[in-house]
This record gives structure tokens, C-alpha cells and sequence, in this order.
């Protein structure tokens, strides 16, 4: 199903989107050494339920994880970097952690991921990754225009990861949102352009580029959801819900100047 939102609908995605990012950054700041992730989770919630929201992930079933989601934000610590599920870790110092947050209100859904490494240690090569994320991330949303196609979005994606030498998993990649949180078009992080669904004013997408340092190959965890690098290498994740108008891309979980919503 692929969705084409009214002008209704679309503010109703602003305010999910304004919502998502703020309950990131509060995160990202709580997100400290010595930090559970079971915490975060639970403050997750807590943010979720005090903005009479609803979380896409606690009842998520899809074929690919075994059973219900369960928490209410993903996340993803290392080797970790696709459907991370929370439980009994404690963050260290240099860890790279990805945050991924899904959040309808009122009806309408809205994603985004940020990758950042906790504590005073910045690993140059960590710090690499999630820079190659964030400017696919920007090269993909650069080229959501109306009359363009998905193949331009993957193609500007995967011209950033690949000439940052990164390799390219397309088996998950960006999606289209609305009143659902998983809804047509698949949008890969590498493809062709000119090909693929034509983009038009009042469709959302969520784009989320991501690697692995040395592999495109993932495992899945014992858990049954966190989807790993194969060869336990570092991993990234960047995402933003857009909308596409009649003069491009609008970021809906743009963080504002103020940082977020209070925890």
C-alpha cells in the first residue's frame, strides 16, 4: 500500500515527527556511561505514553522477528544495528550506540534513527561511519523532489556510502510511513536512477541509510529481533521522515534548535 497523505494528514505527520525527534535528542542525552538500556526504554516509554501517543514497535509481529517487538525504541550497540532490542546492558565508554524510533499520534506515524558514540572517547573510525550515514541520509533527501523516482533517492544514498568505501546491504532499507509504520515503497540504499515509483507531493518516506564497516552480510541475534554485522564489525544508522511537497523534501523529525522535548 502506498499512501498519499491530504493537507490534514500532513500536519498531523509534523506533529508525530516533531514528536519522534524530540523523544531522540532526550535520549541521546540520557544515553551516558553507565547508562542500561532497559533504562532508556522505559524512559522511552514513559515519553511516549505522556504525550498521549502510541508506539509502532511494543506490538510489532512481522515475519521477520520472532514474536512480538516488546520495547518501545530500538537500540542497537556496536555490532548492533537494525531492530537492536533492549535488555540488560550497561553502556560503556566509546560504545556506538544507534537509537531508532517509531511513534504514531493521532493516526499518523513517523521514524527516525540517530547513531552517536557514548562518553569522552570518539574513535575516528566509529566517527567515519556515522558521517557517511548522515551525508547519505542528506544526498537521499537532496534528491526527494516531486517527479523523481525511488531509484534517485537509493542511487544518491549509495553514491555516498560507496565512494566512502562502506559496503551495501539492500535487503532493508527506507520505506514509505503514513497510518501505518511499514508501508510501500521499498526504498534500498543503492539503485538505479530514473527507475522505481514517481515520487508526488503528500507521500512520506523514511529514509535510512546504514552500514557495516566490513561486511554487508547480517546475523540475527538469539533474541530473535537485533540484526548484526556478520563479522562483529562497527555499524551505523541515520534516518529521517520526509514528505515530499511541491518544492521538494520536508524533514518531519528535523531535532529543533532547542534540542528536543523535556525528559
Amino acid at each position: 500500500m502506498i499512501e498519499i497523505l491530504n493537507p490534514t494528514e500532513l500536519a498531523r505527520a509534523r506533529e508525530a515527527g516533531a514528536l519522534v525527534a524530540g523523544i531522540l535528542q532526550a535520549m541521546k542525552s540520557r544515553s551516558t556511561v553507565g547508562t542500561n538500556l532497559l533504562e532508556i526504554d522505559q524512559w522511552t516509554k514513559s515519553m511516549i505514553n505522556g504525550a498521549a501517543a502510541q508506539s509502532c514497535y511494543v506490538d510489532y509481529a512481522p515475519s521477520f522477528g520472532r514474536g512480538p517487538f516488546g520495547h518501545y525504541i530500538c537500540t542497537g550497540v556496536n555490532d548492533a544495528v537494525l531492530h537492536g532490542r533492549p535488555h540488560d546492558y550497561t553502556l560503556a565508554d566509546g560504545d556506538l550506540l544507534t537509537l531508532d524510533l517509531a511513534v504514531a499520534k493521532n493516526g499518523i506515524a513517523a521514524d527516525s534513527a540517530i547513531s552517536f558514540i557514548v562518553g569522552s572517547s570518539q574513535d575516528p573510525e566509529s566517527a567515519a561511519m556515522i558521517d557517511a550515514t548522515e551525508r547519505a541520509l542528506s544526498a537521499g533527501i537532496a534528491a526527494a523532489r516531486p517527479g523523481a523516482r525511488i531509484g534517485d533517492i537509493s542511487h544518491a544514498i549509495g553514491t555516498v556510502l560507496g565512494k566512502a568505501g562502506y559496503p551495501i546491504n539492500t535487503q532493508f532499507g527506507g520505506h514509505g510511513i503514513g497510518s501505518t509504520m511499514h508501508q510501500d515503497p521499498h526504498v534500498p540504499n543503492a539503485g538505479r536512477p530514473g527507475h522505481g515509483f514517481k515520487l508526488r507531493p503528500g507521500l512520506l518516506l523514511a529514509l535510512e541509510p546504514w552500514i557495516m564497516a566490513d561486511t554487508a552480510e547480517l546475523v540475527t541475534d538469539t533474541d530473535g529481533w537485533t540484526l548484526k554485522s556478520a563479522t562483529g564489525c562497527r555499524t551505523a544508522h541515520s534516518e529521517h521522515t520526509i514528505a515530499i511537497t511541491n518544492s521538494g523534501a520536508e524533514i518531519l523529525t528535523l531535532p529543533t534548535a532547542g534540542g528536543g522535548i523535556s525528559a
